[in-house]
């Protein structure tokens, strides 16, 4: 499929894609291709007594730090110590293993764990890193997630996103879906469902919220839902269409696309629907809001010129209408969206024939190219800016997929059947 307007409205974009859906599965499937150029060779011994659980630990653990394309596993066969005193450095050093986790799982009364874990330098024969928790056997699979987060974070430097939740929509015959679901795809369960379009989810800052547009009135409606109680407020339904929602760092404001006053323009609201007032104003099509991680600034998607390109505009500090344009490589840049530290953005950029997730440095302009496949879309960055989730098509059926963000890895993250679009990733969780 090749989009040959400039006219680029995300809602019209799914209902085109979504003529025929499938039923879809529940979990997601995880395929992954590449890896990264230098990965941390890493042995992950089953914990003791963890074979008697309903979950294991070690395989989540395992598979989070795979998935990340940083990390290779060095084979444990054969030996099985728990505790750092029965570790013979030599034996894991011979294996080629660079860092090695150690722990174990004792079952308590009222059907909870406790799960021990020991992060250790092969290399220099110490700790990095211990980790003691005691969870309800049914959430082990969320201290899998934390577990790998403490490994990623230790041996990287970096966040682990392993915790987070992704959102997601899925077509199922005549049903649309708004899933959440665990980072790895687990865990999924519908928010909303109709049997009208819901398009565009994207999480509040908090993770307590998603604000996402529907159709079930026959027209677009922006709402905001909270997860936890279900409870959910319309913050945008003016007369035409509303959609594209996008939240402020803080929590407190969206972005919202109205063509309220004619033409699709961007609008700043408060979370409760509140204090409406115009952001954009040109004669084209501005569409696509993403806010910076300070607040200050919003890039967002427009054909003022000619053709849709991304422009950045300040919040304040500018005259108002001050738009600095801000991608200049091809004829059709669309759907960005804020690096977590605001260095850069991703994007799809049409490469020929090929729409694609491309990033940009906004300090050198320098655009790389992360995909090659037919047709990608609604690009995500992970809260660690590691990774970048997406839609694409595989033989005509939508499907999530995961690129990093030097375009090293990817992997495929595909339900059995069904029709999967509008990926969203959500933030780091915050502690209690």
């Amino acid at each position: 499929m090749q989009i040959r307007s400039p006219e680029f409205f995300p809602y019209v974009l799914v209902l085109f894609l979504w003529l025929i859906g499938t039923p879809a599965h529940a979990a997601l499937d995880i395929e992954i291709f590449g890896g990264g150029a230098t990965q941390i060779p890493i042995a992950i011994v089953p914990f003791a007594a963890e074979e008697k659980l309903s979950q294991g630990i070690t395989p989540v653990v395992a598979a989070d730090l795979q998935r990340s394309g940083l990390f290779r596993m060095v084979d444990p066969a054969g030996l099985a110590p728990h505790e750092p005193v029965e570790v013979v450095y030599s034996e894991w050093i011979n294996r080629g293993a660079n860092a090695l986790v150690i722990g174990s799982t004792t079952a308590l009364p009222g059907g909870q764990v406790a799960v021990r874990v020991r992060l250790l330098d092969v290399a220099k024969q110490v700790q990095l890193a211990s980790y003691t928790e005691t969870v309800p056997a049914g959430q082990l699979r969320a201290a899998a997630h934390r577990i790998a987060d403490l490994i990623y974070e230790k041996l990287t430097g970096d966040a682990g996103v392993f915790s987070t939740r992704i959102a997601y929509v899925v077509k199922e015959g005549k049903k649309y879906s708004l899933q959440v679901a665990d980072a790895d795809g687990f865990n999924a369960q519908p928010v909303i469902e109709y049997t009208e379009p819901i398009i565009s989810p994207v999480w509040s800052p908090d993770g307590k919220q998603l604000a996402y547009v529907s159709f079930e009135n026959k027209k677009p409606v922006v709402y905001v839902q909270t997860l936890a109680t279900r409870t959910r407020k319309a913050v945008a339904n003016f007369r035409g269409s509303n959609s594209a929602p996008a939240w402020s760092p803080d929590g407190k404001r969206l972005a919202v696309v109205l063509s309220l006053m004619g033409g699709s323009q961007i609008f700043l609201i408060n979370a409760d629907g509140s204090g409406l007032q115009r952001f954009t104003q040109s004669s084209g099509i501005d569409t696509e809001p993403s806010f910076s991680p300070d607040g200050q600034s919003i890039i967002f998607t427009s054909d003022r010129g000619g053709s849709p390109q991304i422009y950045r505009m300040q919040i304040t500090g500018r005259p108002s209408g001050t738009a600095e344009r801000l991608t200049f490589e091809g004829s059709y840049n669309v759907s960005p969206d804020y690096s977590r530290d605001g260095k850069s953005f991703t994007f799809i950029h049409r490469n020929g024939d090929k729409f694609n997730v491309a990033t940009q440095d906004l300090a050198t302009r320098q655009v790389q190219l992360l995909t090659d496949s037919k047709f990608d879309e609604s690009p995500s960055f992970a809260p660690n800016g590691r990774i970048i989730l997406y839609a694409t098509e595989v033989k005509g059926r939508g499907i999530l997929s995961a690129v990093s963000s030097d375009g090293r890895t990817r992997q495929q993250l595909s339900t059995q059947a069904g029709d999967v679009r509008e990926p969203a990733w959500g933030p780091l969780p915050r502690l209690q």
